[in-house]
């Protein structure tokens, strides 16, 4: 009977610490703003796979997938809302509710460098203010081109329609462009139809969308940097424990380490397939480099200023190229 009460007595144990662990176990719900798979979804998706592996009893994530279960540009309201816990997701597709969340797109600095000098703090309570939470970065160290069907070799694009986002909207609008802001999924079919002649689009991941097919040129220089990241829903976020966000922020660090090396590898590997894919690169000269790029971060900037003239003058100061 003793040996039988002794059992009983261990079970009960055994539940209780199986029932606890359960409890302190959170299942966060994840979203992508980027078709599952591809090269700007798939940092994410390592992240992911590491903290189901190594958070079991602690935090799990349910990955619900990319645009198709919730579009690119709704992925925003859908964080702040509570719809999803966690979502990659971008300046550019996040600025109907921060609409300062580009300056980190128009800075030199590294995200390393913006941690280190209390520059990230500023820009992280831009996002808690709107109930989000600038969680880690999962990409950066790639500059933006102008790809596109008709040779371009002047820093002035009048007469050409361009695929363009918020990120650089107003620069393309400076350079004569006419715009049309198109999901990345809707690209290939665009250009396919002449809605667009051309795009903006990072270094890499143009074959993820099949649009080399389109492509004829690229255009020189590259110009801003690209972000990418992991945004969390702010009460989802101080619901955690201490421990769970200790092990988050862990795994957080460990993604952010991935972003340069990446970028390192990655870049003269995509180089090399463009040109074997048949895009012509079209260097602009010197002086016409110089307005390019002049161009840009001025547009840049005095659009974010006139759209936040309160802290958009406060990033200017921090983030914006000295030179």
């Amino acid at each position: 009977m003793s040996k039988r009460l002794t059992a009983l007595g261990f079970g009960a144990v055994a539940l209780a610490a199986s029932f606890f662990a359960s409890a302190q176990e959170i299942t966060l719900r994840a979203a992508n703003a980027f078709q599952e798979g591809t090269y700007f979804a798939r940092n994410f998706e390592r992240f992911i796979k590491k903290v189901n592996e190594e958070g079991k009893g602690l935090v799990q994530i349910n990955y619900v997938g990319g645009p198709k279960a919730i579009p690119t540009f709704e992925l925003a309201n859908a964080l702040r809302s509570g719809v999803v816990d966690v979502a990659n997701t971008a300046a550019a597709f996040t600025t109907s509710v921060v609409p300062e969340a580009i300056a980190i797109n128009y800075t030199h600095m590294t995200m390393a460098e913006m941690r280190r000098s209390g520059v990230f703090d500023v820009y992280d309570k831009l996002y808690q203010d709107k109930g989000l939470h600038y969680f880690a970065r999962t990409g950066e160290g790639v500059r933006y081109y102008i790809y596109s069907t008709r040779r371009i070799d002047r820093a002035d694009l009048a007469g050409i329609k361009l695929r363009s986002n918020p990120i650089y909207r107003e620069f393309f609008q400076k350079l004569n462009a006419g715009v049309v802001q198109i999901a990345p999924g809707e690209v290939y079919t665009a250009l396919e139809r002449g809605v667009v002649e051309g795009y903006g689009w990072p270094l890499i991941g143009i074959f993820d969308f099949g649009w080399q097919e389109k492509t004829k040129f690229r255009l020189e220089p590259g110009f801003y940097d690209i972000e990418l990241g992991a945004v969390f829903n702010l009460n989802t976020w101080r619901k955690l424990t201490a421990q769970q966000r200790q092990f988050l922020e862990k795994q957080g660090a460990w993604l952010e380490a991935q972003n340069a090396d990446m970028a390192a590898k990655d870049a003269p590997a995509e180089l090399k397939r463009q040109q074997e894919a048949g895009i012509h690169v079209v260097k602009l000269d010197d002086a016409q480099a110089k307005l390019f790029l002049k161009t840009a971060y001025d547009a840049a900037w005095n659009a974010l200023v006139a759209a936040s003239p309160v802290n958009g003058p406060k990033l200017r100061e921090l983030m914006a190229p000295k030179n």
